[in-house]
């Protein structure tokens, strides 16, 4: 075990990587304890809630202890490896370790100014002058709700309450449907965090521990604790991708007042486009097919409704209309679901829109997407046509004001020049945040994609 009275070993803590994450999981180490590294060398492959990143060691040295084995998820800031860099001095001053602080000259300290560069380096670098935790408007409830709380005893003649306990709001909100008072739970999770699991004992607990209660008058509806057929059963960690798509659209379900339209269209004319533009010699090597036109198609009805390419802004309470369209496509992965945008995609030709589509699903499928990439994006597709579905009511991603959900294209009967027959149809469904888009606007833009994939010569005369 490494002490910190050998000043010749260096501990790698893991990094933030400057997207407001707290956590990443470690998939992969490229060295074992005794391996000779040097500054720069890549130690380990981790999974954050958004992306997969290698991580560079910033030291030569010997690596003396891996902490974690592979497939543990590790907060930010915890060190993970620990490296002798005898004979090797350090490419860049390390900071001190928490657990015996070394004295620095004031001329060594590390600078706070800006952001700083991580996964190069050794992460946000700490001191006594250390970054305050950014107040998410979650936190900021919380807080409220916690003064509120307080205030409310003092005036029932109970004083001051004691600290509200620390869950995040999906533990809330579970504590709350199984009839749990988050008070009377042993947390065991970091820094006293109630986690799911404490309340889950919680509830076996209660029997024993709950004193007797008065029968209430009338019959009350209880919630029943959840029971489990552990032989029958497997369970998997909710973590990575999936843990954080979760808390975002249980976010999104539960924060912005979602509407979703339909049409159902017939798309024969766009289909016949696409295998003409196949033949394009532009379009050589791109890639070329409905979800092209489509996107084509949305951006021209933002561009004639741009006051749906906008943002809720909760905490100014501000609507925020944004003069650009960094397009998200929906991409389902091994490793889950998530949705890369492509950026000014309002600003790009077909063929530059054709060959950024490509690079963003071929990059996705391999996992390799970057944070960033997913950062920004102002409205969506998802095409949950090729799962063969007619259509769905997709949730918006927190931060955006709609997203189009385009059907599975299929064969079938249509009255067309007062006829019936067989012709290619879709349905889309559009869902908006209907604090900032109404019925009007919003039908106004699902009935301009439609018209546009019915009729594409409208992709020349609009766009």
């Amino acid at each position: 075990m490494t002490t910190m009275t050998d000043a010749s070993v260096r501990e790698f803590k893991m990094p933030d990587v400057g997207e407001g994450l707290t956590e990443a999981e470690i998939l992969k180490w490229y060295v074992q304890p005794g391996d000779t590294v040097t500054d720069g060398q890549v130690v380990c492959e981790v999974e954050t809630a958004k992306a997969a990143v290698e991580l560079p060691i910033p030291y030569d040295g010997v690596v003396r202890e891996l902490r974690f084995p592979e497939g543990t998820t590790v907060d930010v800031g915890t060190a993970i490896i620990a490296v002798d860099t005898t004979g090797g001095a350090p490419a860049e001053e390390a900071p001190a370790s928490a657990e015996a602080p070394a004295p620095q000259p004031a001329a060594e300290e590390p600078k706070q100014e800006g952001r700083q560069p991580v996964l190069v380096g050794y992460g946000v670098a700490e001191s006594s002058t250390r970054r305050r935790p950014r107040k998410t408007i979650a936190t900021a409830a919380d807080e409220a709700l916690q003064a509120a709380t307080a205030l409310q005893g003092e005036l029932n003649g109970h004083g001051a309450q004691a600290p509200r306990p620390l869950a995040k709001p999906p533990v809330r909100k579970l504590a709350k449907d199984l009839g749990v008072d988050l008070a009377r739970v042993r947390p065991s999770g970091p820094d006293g965090i109630i986690t799911r699991e404490d309340v889950h004992a919680a509830v076996v607990r209660a029997p024993a521990a709950a004193a007797p209660a008065p029968a209430p008058a009338t019959p009350v509806a209880q919630a029943r604790a959840v029971t489990y057929d552990t032989a029958r059963e497997t369970r998997v960690p909710v973590k990575g991708v999936r843990k954080v798509t979760a808390q975002a659209m249980v976010g999104s379900a539960f924060t912005a007042p979602h509407v979703t339209e339909f049409v159902t269209v017939d798309v024969t004319r766009t289909m016949r486009l696409v295998e003409e533009l196949k033949q394009d010699r532009e379009l050589q090597g791109l890639r070329v097919n409905p979800l092209l036109l489509i996107a084509k198609a949305l951006l021209v009805a933002i561009k004639r409704n741009p006051d749906i390419n906008a943002s809720w802004d909760e905490a100014n309470q501000e609507i925020v209309r944004k003069h650009y369209v960094n397009l998200g496509i929906a991409a389902a992965t091994p490793r889950g679901l998530i949705v890369p945008n492509i950026k000014d995609a309002h600003d790009k030709t077909l063929p530059q829109l054709a060959e950024a589509l490509g690079e963003l699903v071929a990059t996705a499928r391999e996992g390799k997407t970057s944070p960033a990439a997913m950062q920004g994006g102002t409205v969506t597709i998802t095409n949950v046509g090729v799962f063969g579905v007619d259509t769905g009511t997709p949730i918006l991603n927190p931060g955006e004001s709609a997203i189009l959900a385009v059907g599975a294209i299929k064969l079938q009967p249509w009255v067309h020049k007062g006829k019936v027959k067989p012709r290619q149809v879709t349905t889309l469904a559009l869902s908006f945040d209907h604090r900032l888009v109404d019925g009007e606007l919003g039908s106004k833009v699902l009935a301009d994609v439609a018209a546009i994939l019915e009729q594409p010569k409208r992709l020349i005369t609009w766009g």
